[in-house]
C-alpha cells in the first residue's frame, strides 16, 4: 500500500503528551478522544499497515515507517481527533448562536462524507453519529435563522414605514422647521442602519420618504420666501415710521406730538420683524428721536413747572390779602377784590393739582363780596316799595270790578276778576315780604 500523511522522521516527537480533550457539547451522542487510547480503535501490522476498526471490520487508513508502531498508531489518532475537535467546534457554534448555521451544516456534511475514507484511527461509527447530531442541530439552526431574518425583515420594514408615515406627516402639518428639519435628519439616519427589507419593498419606502421629504422643504422655502417678503415690507414700513419720528423730534407742539409718538409705537408694532441687523438699527434710531423730543419736553415741562410752583407761591400771597377784605364798606370791598382779580391773572398758571385749592379760596372771597352787595342793594332798592304799591292797586282793582259784577248778577265776569286779584294778592305777597326782608 502506498504511504498516506507520513510524516518525516524530524518532525515526530518521540514521547507526546495525551492532546486535551477537546471542549464537548452537551446533548446527543459523544465522541472519546482516540489519542488517550489509540489502541482501542486500531493497530499497526508487521509491515507498518496503519489500521482502523469500523462496524464492517478493519480499514488501513496508511502506513507508519518512520519510528515505533505505537508512535504511527498514536499520529492517526491524533489526526482523528483533530476531526472531532472540528466537529466540537461546528456544535458549540451552532449552541452558542454565534456561527452561520447554514456554513456549519456544509462544513459537517463535507467532513461526514470524508469520513469513509479518512486517514485517522478513532471512533468512527460515534464521530459520524456526532455529525449527524451536529447536521440535525444545524437544520434546526437554519430553519431559526430564516425564521428569524423574516422576523426582523418584518420588523425593519414595519420601522421604516412608521418613519415614512411619520415624515409624511411632519412634511404636511409640522409649522416648526427647525424642529421638523433636525427631526427628518435624524429619521435619515436612522433609515441607513436598518437593513434586511428586500429591494422592491424598500425602494416603494424610499421613494414615499424622499417625496415627503421634497414636500417638507418645498413648504419650509415658500414660508421663509414669505417670511423675507414680510420682513421686507416690514423694513420699508418702519423706515417710513424712523423717518416721522426723526422729523417730529424737534416739534414744540408737546401734547399732539407725544400723542403721535405713542401712534407711532403701536404702528411699529403692528408692521411686524424686519431682518434683525436692520430692525436693530432702525429700532436705534427711532428710539433716539423718540428719547431726543422726551428729553426735550421734559427740560420745558421742568422750566415750566418750576414757574408754575412760582406761581402758585404768589397767589397764595394774594389769596392771604384777599381773605383779608372786609364787607362793612362793599364799594371799598369791590373795588380792593377788583385789584385782586387783576392781579391773580397777571401772575398767570399754577400747578395742576393746585388749581381747585386755589382757586376754591378766591372763589369764597369773590362770594363773601358778592353776597355783601346783594345785601346793600336789597336794603336800598326803591323800586320793591313801588311794586308792591302797584300790585296792592291792582289786588283792589280787581276786587272793585267783581263786586260790581256780582252785584249786576254777572257771575262769569265776578269769578274772573276774582280769579286775577287772587292771582295779583299773591305777587302782592311776595313783594311785601321781598321789602320786609332787607
Amino acid at each position: 500500500m502506498t504511504p498516506v500523511d507520513v510524516p518525516a522522521p524530524s518532525q515526530v516527537a518521540v514521547t507526546r503528551a495525551p492532546a486535551p480533550a477537546a471542549p464537548s457539547v452537551e446533548g446527543g451522542p459523544q465522541v472519546p478522544t482516540a489519542a488517550s487510547d489509540p489502541g482501542k480503535w486500531g493497530r499497526v501490522d508487521a509491515d507498518g499497515t496503519v489500521y482502523v476498526r469500523t462496524a464492517d471490520g478493519e480499514r488501513a487508513v496508511g502506513s507508519w515507517q518512520a519510528g515505533e508502531p505505537a508512535e504511527g498508531l498514536a499520529h492517526f489518532a491524533r489526526r482523528f481527533d483533530d476531526i472531532r475537535t472540528e466537529v466540537e467546534l461546528l456544535a458549540t457554534r451552532l449552541v452558542s448562536g454565534s456561527g452561520d448555521p447554514k456554513q456549519a451544516a456544509t462544513n459537517a456534511k463535507h467532513i461526514k462524507d470524508g469520513l469513509a475514507e479518512a486517514h485517522v484511527v478513532g471512533d468512527l461509527a460515534a464521530l459520524a453519529a456526532r455529525i449527524d447530531f451536529v447536521l440535525a442541530n444545524a437544520s434546526v439552526a437554519v430553519e431559526a435563522a430564516k425564521h428569524a431574518r423574516e422576523e426582523a425583515r418584518a420588523g425593519s420594514v414595519a420601522r421604516k414605514q412608521e418613519l415614512v408615515e411619520e415624515a409624511e406627516r411632519l412634511a404636511e402639518e409640522s409649522t416648526q422647521w427647525k424642529v421638523a428639519g433636525d427631526r427628518l435628519r435624524a429619521v435619515l439616519d436612522e433609515w441607513k442602519t436598518i437593513k434586511g427589507v428586500d429591494r422592491k419593498t424598500d425602494e416603494q419606502l424610499w421613494r414615499r420618504f424622499s417625496k415627503a421629504r421634497d414636500t417638507f422643504n418645498r413648504r419650509r422655502g415658500s414660508h421663509f420666501a414669505d417670511l423675507d417678503r414680510q420682513r421686507a415690507t416690514a423694513k420699508s414700513r418702519k423706515q417710513e415710521l424712523v423717518e416721522e419720528a426723526e422729523r417730529l423730534a424737534e416739534s414744540d407742539d408737546w401734547g399732539p406730538t407725544a400723542g403721535r409718538y405713542k401712534d407711532l409705537m403701536l404702528e411699529w408694532k403692528a408692521a411686524g420683524r424686519a431682518p434683525k441687523d436692520a430692525d436693530d438699527t432702525l429700532w436705534q434710531r427711532f428710539r433716539a428721536a423718540q428719547d431726543a423730543f422726551f428729553a426735550r419736553r421734559s427740560s420745558v415741562f421742568d422750566e415750566r413747572d418750576a414757574e408754575f410752583a412760582d406761581n402758585a407761591r404768589k397767589k397764595e400771597e394774594l389769596l392771604t390779602e384777599a381773605e383779608k377784605i372786609t364787607t362793612a364798606d362793599v364799594d371799598a370791598a369791590r373795588a380792593a377784590l377788583h385789584k385782586v382779580q387783576e392781579r391773580w391773572e397777571v401772575i398767570g398758571k399754577v400747578p395742576r393739582e393746585r388749581i381747585r385749592e386755589l382757586e376754591g379760596r378766591l372763589r369764597a372771597v369773590e362770594e363773601k363780596v358778592r353776597t355783601a352787595a346783594d345785601a346793600q342793594w336789597r336794603r336800598t332798592d326803591p323800586e320793591a316799595e313801588a311794586r308792591a304799591a302797584q300790585f296792592r292797586e291792582r289786588v283792589q282793582q280787581f276786587e272793585s270790578q267783581a263786586a260790581k259784577a256780582r252785584a249786576a248778577g254777572d257771575k262769569r265776569r265776578a269769578e274772573q276778576a276774582e280769579a286775577q286779584a287772587a292771582q295779583w294778592r299773591e305777587w302782592l305777597a311776595a313783594a311785601e315780604q321781598a321789602v320786609a326782608s332787607r
